[in-house]
């Protein structure tokens, strides 16, 4: 390193080893060591705008009086995205904003650089010069490892305090999210917070520093090998995550990364903390779903890097209440193991999604969790008692008395129904008038399977094979692609297994996959149709199935699909690949999900092509309705029990009926109870759901008068009227007759 920057961190060392370090000291020195005719410091305050709070060069009498909002100006875009701005000529720049009190009139270039801790923006550093230039690599570095410093004297004096006092502290409050597993919990409240401060920012031997983060990253991977074992032990374990967890731990660019920081003078921990921090902040610009939720995984190898430094040890984890809601803005799996085995009930991710790593664990290990609940990570505290209802897509935050003792009843009157329904699971899914009705799984890890017989379920009837290789993110070989399906039909035992072919494109995007522009990627080059205009990708899965069946019966079901021409195309691919391997399966079942309404006008030359149809009620009703699953606005507006879908569902089952065409759905209408009574009373009797729901769905129909119920449904669907949907009437013949809905 140059012999000025070395000088200006050994003398911000000796600067922060007092017990404050003045923010005027502080801008007096970087201007002076880095040739700056300006240095300012502009802190968060509340209201979202930033405060002069600090100038060298600029009027002093400006300080404590000039403030820009967030996205205001240079300094506020970047506080607003988090991101240095290098600029020749900063008053010609669109953002720029004049402040007369400041008299920065006079100077061209700027260099601003947000001031950020614990990934939050704290305020905005910036250096400025009369003389229009670019600042070079080497002054970015500098003034980026200055901006940590600063955030610690921000930190000390509160300059971004803003948390609620008094009686807002104590008030009720409901944060609105998007469920990721189902479920309820009730307790106290433990925040997931980020990684300590680093006692050490500076370092004076950047060669010892290096051999300590050698040794730590060792020590970290030896610990993750381990939390596997302990947590998953082979042959239960959701391997397909955990092997893309450990190939990040294991990755040299992000750690290289790291040394070169540690060479510029920051210790070890500090390091970490400053590469974590820059490749989050440059995942947040990601368009790509997947790589952004591979930030919570980065962040937390990030936070067992930096344990692994602490050679005090650290501390032993505190203990957690029985049943604790953890709430934390980003998760990574490895995490997820620990908390779980420290006894948490629920989980809340701000940041969270459905294939998340840490969420795809929540599911297979039966943890409520919601994802999304905005502003409550900034509102809740340690201990606070907090309701999660993902069933119902909220967090309760400090529910007052009488609320909690409803949701306490419900949990215990959940538990006993739960109690309950382990007897029914050895017994036959049949109504109470006799009628049978097949349940079946919908899965895509290995670690679900042990479900088949902790259920009852009577096969898998939606196995998607995308899931796997999205937590592996890759695109796995044929012949490790054919040892996963092969595993699944061992576990299924001979039960039937629907294999659905990959469903990627839409939100379900790998690493370095070709992405398109486009505005609606869910009706988009996504699923068959990628695998029809790639037949090398979709050959290789069907010849891994075929493979994987070595004899056995297979089914095969093709996503996406509009056309009954798409259709044989994949099916010829298909039969190609039989035609190719021995021994061949000794029964070749191939059929489609029903997702595209499109297909509805081909039905009766779709029956002619299929053994199967499988509907996927998620997409088929947002594809009907025009309305995007995602969005809370529509959520609850349109309705699987609207009179157009139901009719639907019986032009289906009859012509299904007629063409000796097995009919099943796997959507999430399958696994409501008020809707699978429904499509039972349709004479739809195979439905595949989640493992959490087949229980009770067998209950339910256990005490189904299936012959009246139909005749209710029936009349219910004849009367005149323009009801946006049938629940209502449905609903109410149901609770009378005492069914829970």
């Amino acid at each position: 390193m140059p012999t000025a920057p070395r000088r200006l961190l050994a003398k911000l060392r000796d600067l922060m080893a007092r017990d404050t370090a003045p923010l005027p000291d502080m801008v007096r020195l970087v201007a002076a060591e880095l040739v700056s005719e300006v240095c300012s410091i502009y802190a968060m305050r509340p209201g979202d705008l930033l405060e002069l709070v600090a100038t060298e060069g600029l009027h002093h009498e400006a300080v404590g009086h000039t403030r820009l909002r967030v996205g205001e100006g240079i300094v506020g875009l970047v506080a607003a995205q988090g991101n240095e701005m290098n600029l020749a000529d900063a008053q010609n720049h669109p953002a720029f904003v004049y402040r007369a009190e400041t008299g920065e009139d006079v100077y061209a270039s700027l260099l601003a650089v947000p001031v950020r801790r614990a990934g939050r923006t704290l305020g905005v550093v910036a250096v400025q010069n009369r003389t229009p230039r670019r600042y070079d690599a080497e002054e970015v570095e500098v003034l980026e490892t200055v901006a940590m410093l600063i955030a610690e004297s921000l930190a000390t004096l509160g300059a971004s305090d803003g948390a609620a006092e008094g009686a807002a502290a104590t008030m009720t409050r409901h944060f609105p999210g998007s469920r990721l597993a189902p479920g309820l919990a009730v307790g106290p409240v433990v925040l997931h917070g980020n990684s300590a401060v680093p006692r050490r920012l500076l370092a004076d031997d950047p060669v010892a520093e290096q051999a300590r983060l050698a040794r730590a990253v060792e020590h970290m991977q030896r610990g993750i090998d381990e939390l596997i074992e302990a947590q998953l032990p082979a042959g239960d374990a959701p391997r397909e995550i955990l092997e893309a967890y450990r190939l990040v731990a294991a990755d040299t660019g992000w750690l290289k990364r790291v040394n070169e920081a540690i060479r510029g003078g920051l210790s070890a921990e500090a390091g970490v903390q400053r590469v974590a921090g820059e490749l989050r902040d440059r995942m947040r610009r990601f368009t790509d779903p997947y790589l952004r939720e591979r930030m919570a995984d980065l962040e937390d190898l990030a936070n067992r890097l930096l344990a692994s430094l602490d050679e005090s040890g650290g501390k032993a984890p505190e203990p957690v209440p029985a049943g604790a809601i953890l709430l934390a803005r980003r998760l990574g799996p490895a995490e997820l193991l620990d908390w779980h085995a420290r006894g948490i009930g629920g989980v809340v991710i701000e940041e969270g999604s459905p294939g998340a790593h840490a969420v795809i664990l929540a599911r297979a290990l039966g943890l409520p969790t919601l994802g999304g609940a905005r502003g409550i990570l900034d509102t809740a505290e340690d201990g606070n008692c907090a309701i999660l209802d993902a069933d119902e897509d909220q967090v309760i935050l400090r529910p007052k008395r009488d609320l909690l003792q409803v949701y306490e009843h419900a949990i215990e009157t959940r538990n006993a129904r739960q109690a309950g329904y382990a007897m029914l699971r050895d017994k036959p899914s049949v109504t109470r008038d006799g009628t049978k009705v097949s349940l079946m799984l919908n899965v895509g890890l290995t670690l679900e399977l042990a479900q088949l017989a902790k259920t009852g379920a009577e096969g898998i009837g939606l196995f998607r094979t995308e899931i796997a290789m999205l937590a592996r993110g890759v695109i796995v070989d044929g012949p490790e692609q054919a040892a996963v399906y092969s595993r699944v039909l061992d576990a299924a035992d001979g039960l039937p297994v629907l294999f659905r072919t990959l469903d990627l494109g839409g939100d379900k995007l790998l690493p370095g996959s070709e992405q398109l522009d486009e505005d609606n990627p869910a009706m988009g080059w996504r699923s068959l149709r990628i695998g029809l205009d790639r037949p090398v990708l979709l050959r290789r899965q069907l010849r891994a199935l075929l493979l994987a069946a070595g004899g056995r019966p297979l089914s095969v079901m093709f996503p996406m699909v509009a056309t009954v021409a798409e259709f044989r195309a994949a099916k010829a691919l298909l039969m190609a690949e039989a035609a190719r391997v021995r021994p061949v399966p000794s029964m070749l079942s191939v059929g489609t999900m029903l997702e595209v309404p499109a297909l509805l006008w081909q039905l009766p030359e779709l029956l002619r092509e299929v053994d199967f149809i499988s509907v996927g009620t998620n997409d088929l009703m947002q594809f009907l309705f025009a309305a995007d699953r995602g969005s809370p606005a529509l959520a609850g507006r349109y309705d699987v029990l609207s009179p157009p879908v139901l009719d639907i569902f019986a032009n289906l089952c009859r012509l299904a009926d007629e063409a000796n065409v097995t009919l099943s759905v796997c959507g999430e209408a399958a696994s409501q109870p008020l809707e699978a009574m429904t499509l039972v009373g349709l004479g739809i009797t195979k439905l595949s759901m989640p493992a959490t729901a087949v229980l009770p769905i067998k209950a339910m129909l256990a005490d189904l008068d299936l012959p009246a119920f139909r005749a209710v449904l029936a009349a219910v669907r004849r009367t005149p009227g323009n009801a946006a949907s049938l629940r209502e009437p449905i609903a109410a013949w149901a609770r009378e007759h005492g069914h829970s809905v």
